[in-house]
């Protein structure tokens, strides 16, 4: 499988001439859904979704299909019925080619005032797991984690403690667009160190073969 990172939360996998892209939010580049085979997203926030770029990707591939919780789906299925699906929390599905287990049903606290919405993170053949804007351990080992290291609902200590709970073999950095430049190696070092795992930090556009 081959792991391109994308701005801030977005991620491409490819396998088999097939690609799958989580997140193209509006923090990530404008094209970061077209070429999809399959999307998957975890949340309705801005930075995970953005409606024109999922419709860019859908239009440009009359094939590709969407999989998501209800409050996103409920904006595209509309314009493209039978190719937007539902998921939620214990849901399988099998999108271009991957296995998809879905896993976690909340957004992490922000803040008591701030109502929390729907979350899901999404296990990608049994080995790969993004949990979206939430610490969800999947309830099984996973070889590589997508972890959200700076975000207005968790801090590093927060960010080390649920490594060392997944217990991945590599740990690869996302949710890291508010994350100053100045501020990278001290979150590298902490989570590096602290986190029990290879822990990697990939540039957008960078890419790794697992």
């Amino acid at each position: 499988m081959k792991v391109t990172k994308k701005s801030h939360a977005c991620v491409r996998l490819e396998k088999d001439g097939r690609t799958l892209v989580i997140d193209p939010g509006g923090f990530s580049e404008e094209d970061a859904a077209l070429g999809a085979d399959a999307i998957l997203v975890t949340h309705e926030h801005p930075d995970h979704f953005d409606e024109g770029r999922l419709r860019a990707g859908l239009e440009a591939n009359p094939a590709a299909e969407i999989w998501t919780l209800r409050s996103v789906a409920e904006q595209l299925s509309a314009a493209f019925p039978g190719r937007v699906h539902t998921v939620g929390h214990g849901d399988t599905f099998t999108a271009a080619g991957f296995d998809i287990e879905v896993h976690g049903e909340l957004h992490a606290v922000i803040h008591p005032d701030v109502p929390r919405i729907t979350n899901v993170g999404y296990l990608v053949d049994g080995a790969v797991f993004h949990p979206g804007d939430a610490l969800t351990v999947p309830g099984r080992p996973v070889e590589t984690l997508f972890v959200p290291v700076m975000a207005p609902w968790n801090k590093i200590s927060e960010v080390i403690d649920y490594v060392r709970e997944v217990k991945p073999q590599r740990a690869i950095d996302i949710h890291d667009a508010l994350l100053a430049p100045l501020a990278r190696p001290i979150y590298d070092r902490h989570i590096g160190g602290l986190g029990g795992t290879d822990h990697r930090r990939m540039t957008p556009g960078a890419y790794t073969e697992l």
